[in-house]
């Protein structure tokens, strides 16, 4: 079945159908060639996928990135970066990195970074001696810490999936995200220093205080977000919804960028967006059945089991299949058909849920940023106004440099679990 199941999904999708559809479609033929499962149930199974209280929080995180995009909060929070970091050599690759880090904890989406801060980065490297190629790579690979750092909708999605706690594996994501930044910026430096770009400009403390103030207001959304649900005064869902009011005050009353009669647009948007993501989720629900009527989780479990020495070789030959997956397929689909069949195999095998499903966030944010169906890749190439060989061209190395330090995620996995332990929340 599940063989089958598979043949029919490629097949479709290669046809052009979406893969939504053509999930749900290989799905239902094959439920109905293989068993004789009424109808009416495989309707009822894709209503429960959908009807998910923790689910909820994805729209209203959807929702608080369009309040953000559309509030023109990203100059504020770029010059606040650049104040920071602006004056060290490479300063305004310094400045791309941080400014997708603190966008990325208020909007919980990577194309929403690149079309808010992205096209901002990329003119302030290239005023700043930096080539256009270089400036729009780091740009495509800085805007993945989005969906790495809380609030990160690909985190509340796998969360679900797996039935763990969303806020524990929320502050699991926080310090991989900080790594994966830093090692951004350790490579930025050492380009800069070789061939010379952006010298240095003297450090100004006033306007790290001005810009600062400029900015605090949005940069409060992930601090009101994490220690609510660190400290338990609310769940990740009722956090989103706090989010929601928040960054619609500050967009609406305190700066005056979003017309009231926008929001209906921006209501509307967000709902096509959450329509996507549940439909998947309610498709995938029987391709998730499927499989587990195959015992496909216990084969892949007796697969891993032949061929890796323990949970570091099993993570990282599942670490390699994601990318390939996160390469032809979107990583809200992959992670609902995937999580269900890797996650016991990768329990039986030794390995810890947090630190499999921010690994498997992680890697399949590889995706978003890689040929043939990135959609960062092309939302980049829009924002810069490239043509797509250019953008894969310049994004070669930094790339590179992401896969490298996701796989010390994959080898030390004490980057991921030990502060939710130091906290006391695993």
């Amino acid at each position: 079945m599940s063989i089958a199941l598979l043949l029919l999904f490629l097949g479709l999708s290669a046809l052009g159908v979406p893969l939504a559809v053509a999930l749900g479609l290989a799905s239902v033929a094959v439920i109905m060639m293989f068993t004789s499962t009424p109808i009416d149930l495989l309707s009822q199974s894709m209503f429960s996928a959908m009807n998910s209280f923790l689910l909820v929080a994805v729209p209203l995180f959807i929702l608080v990135g369009h309040f953000m995009e559309r509030g023109r909060v990203a100059e504020r929070i770029f010059d606040f970066a650049e104040a920071m970091v602006g004056w060290m050599p490479g300063g305004l690759g310094h400045v791309n990195v941080v400014s997708s880090v603190i966008f990325g904890g208020i909007s919980g989406s990577s194309v929403a970074d690149i079309a808010s801060v992205g096209a901002i980065e990329i003119k302030a490297m290239e005023r700043h001696g930096f080539p256009k190629s270089y400036a729009v790579g780091m740009t495509l690979v800085t805007s993945t810490l989005s969906s790495i750092i809380p609030p990160s909708i690909l985190v509340v999605i796998a969360g679900s999936i797996a039935n763990v706690s969303i806020g524990t594996l929320l502050v699991a994501g926080l310090i991989p995200g900080l790594f994966i930044a830093f090692v951004f910026m350790v490579f930025n430096h050492f380009y800069a220093v070789r061939y010379g770009y952006n010298p240095p400009t003297p450090f100004n403390l006033r306007l790290v205080v001005t810009t600062g103030l400029r900015a605090i207001l949005p940069m409060l959304t992930p601090v009101i977000l994490l220690g609510g649900i660190v400290n338990g005064f609310f769940t990740p869902t009722e956090a989103a919804a706090i989010a929601v009011l928040y960054t619609m005050f500050l967009s609406v009353i305190v700066y005056r960028s979003i017309p009231p009669a926008e929001i209906w647009n921006i209501l509307v948007e967000t709902a096509r967006a959450s329509g996507t993501i549940l439909f998947i989720a309610a498709t995938a629900k029987l391709a998730a059945w499927v499989f587990a009527f195959d015992g496909l989780p216990v084969q892949v479990a007796n697969f891993l089991g032949s061929i890796s020495t323990g949970p570091t070789m099993a993570l990282f030959l599942i670490f390699l299949f994601l990318i390939v997956v996160g390469m032809f397929m979107d990583a809200i689909a992959a992670m609902f058909i995937l999580i269900p069949v890797l996650l016991p195999p990768a329990l039986k095998m030794g390995i810890d849920p947090m630190h499999f499903l921010i690994v498997t966030v992680i890697s399949l944010t590889l995706g978003l940023v890689t040929p043939p169906v990135g959609v960062c890749l092309f939302a980049v190439a829009q924002v810069a106004k490239m043509r797509i060989e250019d953008v894969i061209r310049g994004s070669m190395i930094p790339v590179g440099i992401l896969t490298a330090a996701i796989l010390a995620l994959v080898l030390f996995p004490v980057l991921t679990l030990g502060p939710i332990r130091l906290l006391g929340l695993y």
